[in-house]
């Protein structure tokens, strides 16, 4: 679903409740939700995605109007709200399902997300983010608990806090 009012982005930053989260509250952004990609089995379920024996990762999917936000503002956002230095995990999330990881839809959202990466260095970070092309994965919607969790307790995250980077 790529047009001129609705494109898709695909974020791993550990745990998907507060990714989800932030990238719910901005504008432009028409609608969040929580599942899983880049694993081995189809359709996986909560259970064994946990394991971290799946291959797959908690992933937000992101869909939003290009017109009212940009996927430059999206990439921002999202290293804003992880840490992208991290290897095993996020926070006290330790496991290869909540890596930091972008499946990218296209080369635009590739070379963006790629500068992002590179200004990043710049400024002495370790990047250990990585780019992964979505068409050789399918996106799982995970569980309806997963979706909105904060927003349905009315709550901000615990497991994200935002850093300014850029």
């Amino acid at each position: 679903m790529m047009d001129e009012n609705k494109q898709i982005a695909y974020f791993a930053g550990g745990c998907f409740w507060g990714v989800e989260y932030y990238f719910s509250q901005k504008p432009g952004v028409i609608s969040t939700e929580a599942g899983y990609m880049g694993g081995d089995i189809q359709s996986p379920c909560y259970e064994e995605v946990k394991t971290g024996k799946t291959g797959h990762l908690e992933v937000v999917k992101v869909v939003f109007n290009p017109k009212e936000i940009d996927y430059m503002e999206l990439a921002k956002l999202f290293f804003e709200i992880h840490d992208p230095t991290q290897t095993d995990g996020q926070g006290v999330d330790i496991g290869t399902q909540y890596l930091s990881a972008i499946f990218y839809l296209d080369e635009a959202q590739k070379c963006i997300a790629q500068k992002l990466i590179d200004q990043l260095r710049q400024k002495g970070l370790d990047v250990v983010t990585k780019l992964i092309d979505a068409a050789g994965y399918t996106f799982w919607v995970a569980e309806n608990y997963h979706q909105q969790y904060f927003s349905k307790l009315n709550q901000a995250p615990t497991c994200h806090i935002p850093v300014k980077r850029f």
